[in-house]
């Protein structure tokens, strides 16, 4: 009886890595198990640039996901930046999830990730995404590949767009997590503060309305986020959309400003719904050339290394 007690009593938690590709669908995972966006959403490669931290509270278990940028060859230092903050975390975490898509066949970016694997004991999922899109003959056929590639702690395969097996997969994780504290309040799902997730809806619906040439020279930057006195259920909201070339910055503006208004309409539905409260946003457009490259700029819009 008292070892049956002793096993009630005992909580779980842990800190989980999801790695991938770029656009492989670790965000939407993220957003499906929290229950609400945290991570924003693109069919654009290369969408997160920071760990973001979710937390799934249960009654036994507290579950910490870090969803790592895409890893992908860096191109100029914010590259580096996003690959060092995904790599880093591998050394960081109880376990691994890495992830992949089901369309996509094994390539050279499925094996340099493996390759940063042979040299850590931290357990390693694979994690096959989008089971919906593919036929189960050509599930089996990728899960015997990869079972040749490398000697994973489990292979699951999930639709986290549909949620098919997420419940699996989050048994799975606890089996393998360590006793240990809850280290947030039940009711946190994430360690980011609310300014930097506003940011972040603010940019992706830059990158799902603007064309190609906009989304990776683009960062919004927060002026001000505060609750106006006189109208205590109105947030103001004032932020900059940062680019590269004034071709650019007219892109995003758009004719007779049509774009700025169409992105700040979008994106007040989602800080509405984050915040619980009625929204006033005011964005500008603001052109730092190559600020991609330059390391000041990079600590500026929030790309500070030292932090992970």
């Amino acid at each position: 009886m008292n070892n049956e007690q002793t096993q009630k009593s005992t909580y779980k938690s842990g800190f989980i890595s999801i790695i991938g590709r770029p656009n492989v669908g670790k965000s939407t995972f993220l957003n499906r198990v929290i229950g609400q966006k945290i991570a924003i959403m693109s069919d654009k490669p290369q969408t997160t640039r920071n760990k973001v931290q979710g937390v799934l509270t249960t009654n036994d278990t507290q579950f910490i996901f870090i969803d790592t940028p895409g890893i992908h060859k860096p191109k100029n230092k914010l590259g580096d930046f996003m690959m060092n903050v995904a790599q880093n975390t591998l050394k960081e975490v109880d376990l691994i999830l890495f992830m992949v898509n089901a369309e996509e066949g094994y390539g050279r970016g499925e094996e340099f990730i493996i390759e940063k694997f042979q040299n850590i004991k931290t357990p390693v999922f694979l994690i096959i995404n989008k089971i919906d899109k593919v036929h189960p003959d050509q599930l089996i056929t990728m899960i015997d590949s990869y079972q040749q590639k490398f000697e994973f702690t489990e292979i699951i395969p999930i639709s986290a767009l549909q949620g098919n097996n997420v419940d699996r997969l989050l048994d799975q994780i606890k089996e393998y997590l360590p006793e240990g504290p809850q280290y947030y309040p039940a009711d946190q799902v994430t360690d980011h503060p609310e300014r930097f997730i506003v940011t972040e809806l603010i940019r992706e619906k830059v990158l799902h309305l603007t064309r190609e040439e906009i989304p990776h020279s683009i960062a919004v930057v927060m002026e001000q986020m505060k609750r106006e006195d006189e109208n205590k259920d109105l947030i103001h909201v004032m932020a900059t959309i940062i680019v590269e070339r004034d071709s650019q910055k007219g892109i995003v503006i758009g004719k007779q400003g049509k774009m700025l208004k169409e992105i700040g309409k979008r994106a007040r539905i989602d800080i509405e719904n984050l915040l619980g409260s009625k929204v006033y946003l005011e964005l500008w457009v603001k052109v730092q050339k190559d600020w991609r490259n330059k390391a000041t700029q990079l600590r500026d819009y929030g790309f500070r290394e030292d932090e992970y």
